[in-house]
């Protein structure tokens, strides 16, 4: 990046290049393979009925349940023959404009580490089973795939109109913690939603959150929340309608025009929205997950 955009100050391991990528795949224990397949089981045990098909139809393409975590090569190698992707290993969250450049160039970054049991059920920073579990499946998804390496393509133009939050919130919206129409019903194809038990239910059923149709301008300028349930998920028609209006939006004049904070808090519905379910935010009002509510 030029020197005058600013990245943040992440320190890099000494191991690792400019490009932050591991030498190689973690050589993963039995014990690591145990908690990759009790994960994958409690996973499959709750996203039938909330999971997008496409999802569902990448865990197959992938064979992603044949046992232990993944090889990377043979992810790679398959995807490579879907849509042109391959995964790489990464030691920890890495700089955005390195994170940009992977997507830009049809690598997805996979954090080259799992959980333990004692974080079995929430880790911040996110690892493999996050990662390969929640993100590529996806990738096998032609329209899917070309969407994230526009991605990739566009963020360095944030970076550079110092509007890095708002396409983070784009990410989070669509990436993380999107939804999609599917014969008229809601289903989850975010990897935040679908690498957990509890979301991929609320998400998807839940009374407490708003489900409102993308407004890629809307989303742009609204908060959001890392460490709990999500107040509000946005919703696409297709991933079609998801590429059209991103990738076809005049983002230079967006970024021109967004305030350096955002606008709209988390819970908030606005009179632009085109809002599928109101929610009560009952959850969010409780206190969510520091006060023990229920997830309803």
């Amino acid at each position: 990046m030029p020197a005058d955009v600013f990245t943040a100050p992440l320190k890099k391991p000494a191991h690792v290049g400019d490009d932050w990528l591991e030498p190689k795949q973690t050589d993963y224990t039995s014990d690591d393979d145990a908690i990759w397949n009790d994960l994958f089981a409690r996973q499959m045990a709750v996203l039938p009925g909330h999971a997008a098909s496409a999802f569902m139809e990448g865990l197959d393409k992938l064979d992603l349940g044949q046992g232990g975590v993944p090889e990377f090569a043979r992810l790679s190698e398959d995807l490579g023959k879907l849509t042109g992707w391959s995964v790489v290993p990464v030691p920890m969250l890495i700089p955005d404009h390195v994170f940009f450049w992977h997507l830009a160039n049809r690598r997805f970054p996979a954090g080259n580490f799992i959980r333990t049991r004692e974080t079995f059920d929430y880790i911040q920073e996110p690892d493999v089973f996050h990662d390969v579990f929640g993100h590529v499946p996806m990738l096998t998804d032609p329209v899917y795939a070309d969407y994230m390496q526009e991605y990739g393509k566009a963020g360095w133009k944030a970076m550079r109109y110092n509007r890095l939050k708002a396409l983070g919130a784009l990410y989070w919206y669509t990436v993380e913690f999107g939804l999609m129409l599917e014969h008229g019903e809601v289903r989850a194809y975010g990897a935040g939603i679908l690498s957990g038990p509890t979301e991929v239910v609320f998400a998807v059923e839940g009374k407490s959150p708003n489900r409102i149709m993308l407004n890629v301008d809307r989303v742009m300028r609204t908060d959001y929340v890392i460490s709990d349930l999500q107040p509000t998920y946005f919703v696409i028609e297709s991933f079609e309608d998801l590429y059209r209006q991103t990738v076809e939006r005049d983002f230079d004049r967006l970024y021109r025009n967004l305030p350096p904070a955002f606008t709209y808090a988390n819970s908030a519905v606005i009179d632009v929205d085109n809002v599928i379910h109101r929610g009560t935010q009952e959850y969010l009002l409780r206190g969510g997950r520091g006060s023990g509510a229920a997830p309803v």
